[in-house]
């Protein structure tokens, strides 16, 4: 059998769980239905409950045996600020709130391991189920480390999962060393001469700086960064000015970058600090850059990055496990859990049929199919990581 057993039997209580979730998805550091949820399912397992980890992170604590072993186990359980699109029964109840990302699968995956792991208790050690708040950029993972989750809850490794629309049910991606890239924003005010918009020359056009700009910054990538290196620069906002007549005398430029290592993270900051200030010098504007990193690269540790394979490998197969697939560009903050703790972060199958789509999409829904396989990977990884 592909899945457990135990598990596969309560798939349709899982599947419960997971659109209730998605019915009242909730922003970052606002999870308080979701982590009441989390705590009120962790209770009923017999599992010891921690709230307020990192404001609106839950951690549930599972002991047996005598052991001091211990790994940790996370999702993540915010929403984005999408409006759905979807017509289902559960779609999101809360307008301009969605779970297009697949964190209601990730939370309800954990959830069916803790039921399980709590049920039978076939390991000796300690199992820490983390879920997570804020993982959208607003720096859930940052939080719950500064407020003691490993030290309060020491993890010897930690492991966690991220749905991959396109991947078959049933397949998993298991990549050691780098494999989703750090994520830094960046704002660039700049600020020129109003003026009236008949007389360009009475003043110093900051949209036509910001234009210039936008266009001078991928310069960096082209002739600053090694070819090697792969890097992302995006601009992904422009504000300027409000009115058809008027020339603006500022502008804001806003974007992402999206690097595989720190070093060159660090390089395109500075090198996109100098771009700026040197397009806006030639017109005779001002400006300023806020270069920000907000996560660093997930980098897997080689030896955890094995040992999930394994267990994903016991579960469907080797031939379904994908043991070195493509980097990926988009940034994850379990990253910063990754450096405080040896881990590993996997990719599961979120089905590839007809009218799958991306995540971060108004019309994405989770693959209620793969709760199972999640869930197993949870569980079996915990009984023989934590092997009597």
């Amino acid at each position: 059998m592909p899945v457990l057993g135990p598990i596969a039997a309560f798939h349709e209580e899982m599947t419960a769980w997971r659109r209730d979730i998605h019915a009242h998805p909730e922003l970052g550091f606002e999870e308080q239905r979701t982590s009441d949820l989390v705590a009120s399912r962790l209770t009923a397992f017999g599992v010891e409950v921690h709230r307020g980890v990192g404001r609106t992170g839950v951690v549930g604590v599972l002991r047996s045996g005598s052991a001091k072993r211990s790994v940790g186990l996370r999702a993540d359980m915010d929403c984005l600020p999408i409006q759905e699109e979807n017509s289902f029964e559960y779609k999101s109840r809360n307008n301009g709130r969605m779970h297009a990302c697949g964190h209601d699968g990730h939370t309800t995956m954990l959830l069916g391991a803790a039921k399980y792991l709590a049920a039978t208790k076939n390991f000796d050690g300690t199992v820490n189920f983390i879920f997570q708040p804020a993982e959208e950029g607003l720096g859930g993972a940052k939080a719950m480390v500064e407020d003691g989750l490993f030290k309060r809850f020491p993890c010897e490794a930690i492991f966690g999962m991220h749905n991959r629309p396109g991947m078959p049910l049933g397949r998993f991606a298991v990549k050691a060393g780098p494999m989703m890239a750090g994520g830094g924003f960046f704002d660039i005010d700049i600020e020129g001469v109003g003026a009236h918009g008949a007389r360009p020359e009475a003043g110093v056009d900051s949209v036509l700086v910001a234009a210039h700009v936008t266009a001078a910054l991928q310069s960096i990538v082209a002739r600053n960064v090694r070819p090697v290196d792969t890097v992302v620069v995006s601009v992904t906002q422009i504000h300027a000015g409000n009115a058809y007549n008027v020339i603006p005398q500022t502008a804001r430029l806003s974007g992402t970058v999206r690097a595989f290592s720190n070093e060159v993270m660090a390089l395109v900051g500075r090198n996109m600090a100098r771009v700026a200030e040197g397009v806006a010098a030639g017109f005779g504007a001002k400006v300023k850059t806020d270069f920000r990193v907000i996560f660093p690269p997930t980098i897997n540790n080689a030896r955890e990055a094995d040992y999930a394979a394994e267990i994903c490998a016991e579960i469907v197969g080797a031939e379904s496990v994908k043991r070195d697939p493509a980097l990926i560009m988009a940034s994850e903050d379990f990253a910063i859990m990754l450096n405080e703790v040896p881990g590993c972060y996997i990719n599961i199958g979120n089905g590839d049929g007809e009218g799958a789509c991306e995540v971060h999409n108004p019309g994405y829904d989770f693959n209620d199919k793969a709760l199972p396989y999640g869930a197993s990977f949870f569980a079996k990884l915990v009984e023989k990581r934590l092997s009597k």
